[in-house]
């Protein structure tokens, strides 16, 4: 029997899930549409504030959205310890965590409510297999998205140094972007992967791309001319130009910081390389890069568009692409496509 693997795709709203089997029809293969981790911690610290109870916060570096509920609880005049490892979710210098109002403490205060913080919780996953009468996978691969250990530094600046030593060094191949030993400086994909048994991780920016790439047609179509993903997430828009099995560009912005108008102008500025990276971080995004683009790319000019807000486009000329026939799955299917790709 072949090798089953859980694909999880870990945003800030959702966490999306895909129990893969190669020797099952992808539309019988298991799908699930989840609350992220975050917002499951963040209803039981939501909780813990309303019920007047100061937490410690233990476990490892997972995604920043559960800072907004630590703010809250510190606003409610509750106090809030944490363990290192886990406060650096909260930011990576620790001694402006510290001056926010959290303690850092390696073992639970009295009085504390200890309080779990991880992208993965094996025993959670391990109840929700058996509620669903499922058989636990053979493998676990995952993606979330990580700006990376930046101290004392942007964190926007920092993650798109990423991107730019992607382009650059490793000449734009999507296979790149896939790890089975991530960076140093990439921590909450370091932990995400000892969570999950030691599989492949990756950014989730890079598995919607991939995900895409998975639609044999669209990876067909980017032999033929350039094509433009992008995925428009609930906090993060990134865009990539794709041409004959490379990346020559790419665009990252928040969410909430652009309309249709606005994110399609980019689009049309990106796209031609007319886009540069001063504008977009001067508009609160990570920054734009462009590598020489080539005649034969004919600027990159169909467009292909994914993601929970992706109806910030629905007005313009694009594709809304269903990778395995779930767009809420594209970064699930791009997971299955790096795999493919690292053999």
């Amino acid at each position: 029997m072949s090798q089953t693997t859980l694909c999880l795709d870990i945003g800030s709203g959702t966490q999306d899930v895909l129990l893969y089997s190669p020797d099952r029809e992808v539309e019988n293969c298991p799908k699930f549409v989840l609350p992220s981790p975050a917002l499951q911690i963040g209803k039981r610290l939501a909780a813990l504030t309303a019920a007047g109870k100061n937490v410690w916060l233990h476990g490892h570096n997972m995604g920043g959205g559960v800072t907004r509920f630590v703010r809250a609880h510190l606003k409610a005049g509750l106090h809030v310890a944490a363990q290192p490892a886990a406060a650096l979710t909260m930011g990576d210098d620790l001694e402006r965590v510290e001056q926010s109002g959290v303690a850092l403490s390696e073992q639970c205060p009295d009085g504390y409510e200890p309080l779990l913080l991880s992208d993965f919780d094996e025993g959670w996953w391990r109840r929700f297999f058996q509620a669903a009468g499922l058989k636990w996978p053979d493998a676990i691969a995952a993606c979330a998205q990580d700006h990376g250990f930046h101290p004392r530094e942007s964190n926007r600046k920092g993650r798109f140094k990423l991107w730019e030593e992607f382009l650059t060094t490793n000449q734009g191949r999507p296979e790149a972007l896939v790890f089975r030993d991530p960076p140093p400086m990439l921590t909450r994909l370091r932990e995400l992967q000892r969570c999950i048994g030691g599989g492949i991780v990756t950014d989730t920016g890079a598995a919607a791309v991939l995900g895409a790439l998975f639609v044999e047609e669209i990876e067909r179509e980017s032999f033929a001319h350039g094509l433009t993903l992008v995925n428009v997430g609930n906090s993060h828009v990134i865009a990539f130009l794709i041409f004959e099995g490379r990346i020559h560009g790419v665009y990252e912005q928040h969410t909430g910081v652009v309309d249709g108008a606005k994110l399609w102008a980019d689009l049309e500025l990106f796209r031609t390389g007319k886009l540069g990276f001063e504008q977009v971080f001067d508009e609160n995004g990570h920054g734009c890069l462009v590598m020489d683009l080539p005649e034969r790319a004919r600027g990159f000019g169909s467009l292909h568009v994914l993601g929970p807000q992706r109806a910030l486009l629905r007005a313009h000329s694009v594709c809304f692409p269903a990778p395995g026939g779930d767009m809420m799955l594209a970064g699930c299917f791009g997971l299955v496509k790096g795999m493919r790709l690292l053999g």
